[in-house]
């Protein structure tokens, strides 16, 4: 039952079984995108256009009537007859009917819009609204003083047509029901084409129209771009918070992975050292021959043998632990001022009986005088140990080492581990320094470790806030140097006076 609801849970995640998903997906969305960047006729953008055209009219609803109120303000001071309040009374009553409807569709979830329907009621709505400047287009005023009424009535219609030109771009035709009838009104009825003025307006209504349709086509472009960035914009934010919530869903089970890792551990070293301890002790019993000689000096061996592997597999226990310890941030540090100088020429003198073994000179250069640092004894001495024991595992018989303590140029101080050994190549620099890695080098040689030695290293370094180095060159040689920072030194204490030397300040 858990094995399928981890298999469900991977298909939530990232479908395992089908190696292409992430880029058929991409292609689909790319296709999506494509289909929704089309020029209209798209139902989505359709509705999108409509929504749109609605919210201009909405927000543009006083600024046509306010000048059909003006103008008509404008000619009874100019002394036209009441037909003028008429046509104010009618236009703004279409107008009033536009913005209504208009308020109805923008209330609207956009998935409700029928477009047909919505369409052609927005544009028989203009087309009402262009009856009444129609109206205007016919009114005359002989009684007015104004020797060029036609021409006023011209720049009037071009004022209304611009203004609706700017106002229903998103709405194609809207434009062009609207002045249409008017314009036509005018050049048949509200002008004298004899009189090269009133003849001239006329011709520059006419070039007007189509004028300013090109303009509202160009807007109308405008939105539909507008429209199709905005539906990328949700497309990528929809991808963002897809990728998120799998980046969340990928996190949340590498933490409960690692935290699943950590009790194995943690279960797993239980259960093996307590035999383990059995295995030393009575290995080491019968090794010593403690309860009486041994007749057979091969099981003496044998013993021995038992013993050596049994210590070499708590060692390597105990350095998984301490590995998954520092990477799950729960290695606790004892700090404590701590002489780093005596500390690494204890670990020299632990190491002194394997490095003769193979004939090897360690060399040691410290630097006099230094004061303590304040760090875990334990973490430097497995830092200095696991060093050590790297570069007499890789000298060869006949070779040195040199172990130096001193003073970093920023304050602070440093230990390092130079061997004379074949050298690690540059390439396979980041694999040493990587859990469980080895080098070409050391899985040639005859003597090789768990690869876990570096990591643990660097890690504890890092948790003192220092910086570990690693330079080698090819038959040349290895230094590694463990960095701590100046922080962690203290400064030196004063001598603590003896009664001797206070009876003689007081002399």
């Amino acid at each position: 039952m858990a094995l399928h609801r981890s298999n469900t849970a991977d298909k939530n995640i990232v479908d395992r079984t089908k190696a292409h998903r992430n880029s058929d997906v991409a292609r689909a969305v790319r296709r999506t995108r494509d289909r929704l960047a089309q020029k209209s006729g798209n139902p989505v953008f359709d509705r999108e256009l409509l929504k749109l055209h609605a919210h201009a009219m909405i927000n543009s609803a006083t600024a046509i009537p306010l000048l059909i109120i003006l103008v008509a303000a404008a000619g009874l001071f100019g002394g036209m007859s009441g037909d003028v309040i008429v046509w104010a009374l009618i236009s703004v009553a279409c107008y009033a009917g536009l913005a209504i409807f208009a308020r109805r569709v923008d209330g609207m979830d956009a998935s409700e819009i029928d477009v047909p329907t919505t369409r052609r009621n927005f544009l028989v709505a203009h087309f009402a609204s262009g009856i009444g400047w129609a109206y205007f287009a016919s009114l005359g005023c002989d009684a007015c003083g104004v020797d060029q009424f036609p021409v006023v009535k011209a720049v009037v219609l071009l004022l209304a047509m611009a203004a609706t030109a700017l106002i229903s771009s998103s709405l194609r035709g809207a434009l062009a029901l609207t002045f249409a009838l008017p314009v036509g009104v005018y050049a048949l009825l509200g002008v004298r084409v004899w009189q090269p003025v009133e003849a001239i307006m006329v011709g520059l209504l006419i070039v007007a129209l189509p004028f300013f349709g090109y303009v509202a086509s160009h807007l109308h472009k405008s939105a539909i771009m507008l429209l199709s960035f905005r539906s990328e914009k949700d497309a990528l934010i929809a991808e963002l918070e897809t990728a998120k919530s799998m980046s969340d869903e990928a996190r949340r089970r590498a933490e409960e992975a690692n935290l699943a890792k950590s009790r194995f551990l943690a279960s797993m070293s239980h259960e093996l050292r307590t035999p383990l301890n059995a295995i030393l002790g009575f290995s080491e019993v019968m090794a010593n021959e403690v309860l009486g000689p041994m007749q057979n000096e091969t099981y003496r061996e044998y013993a021995r043998d038992i013993h050596g592997s049994g210590k070499h597999l708590l060692d390597l226990i105990n350095e998984i632990l301490d590995l998954s310890r520092i990477e799950a941030g729960r290695y606790q540090l004892n700090e404590e001022p701590v002489s780093l100088l005596a500390v690494v020429e204890d670990c020299c003198h632990m190491m002194e009986l394997k490095a003769r073994n193979k004939d090897i000179r360690v060399l040691q250069h410290f630097e006099p005088a230094m004061p303590r640092v304040f760090a875990d004894e334990r973490a430097l001495r497995q830092i200095t140990l696991n060093l050590l024991s790297n570069a007499v595992k890789f000298t060869p018989t006949g070779g040195e080492i040199l172990v130096r303590v001193g003073w970093t140029a920023g304050g602070g101080q440093y230990l390092s581990v130079r061997d004379n050994g074949p050298g690690i190549p540059p390439d396979e620099i980041p694999v040493v320094l990587s859990a469980f890695g080895q080098g070409s080098i050391a899985i040639k040689s005859a003597e090789q470790g768990t690869g876990l030695g570096l990591p643990i290293v660097q890690g504890l370094v890092a948790m003192h806030g220092g910086e570990f180095e690693l330079h080698s060159k090819m038959r040349e040689g290895t230094e590694a140097i463990a960095i701590l920072p100046a922080t962690r030194v203290m400064e030196a204490l004063p001598a603590i006076p003896t009664p001797a030397a206070a009876g003689g300040r007081r002399r």
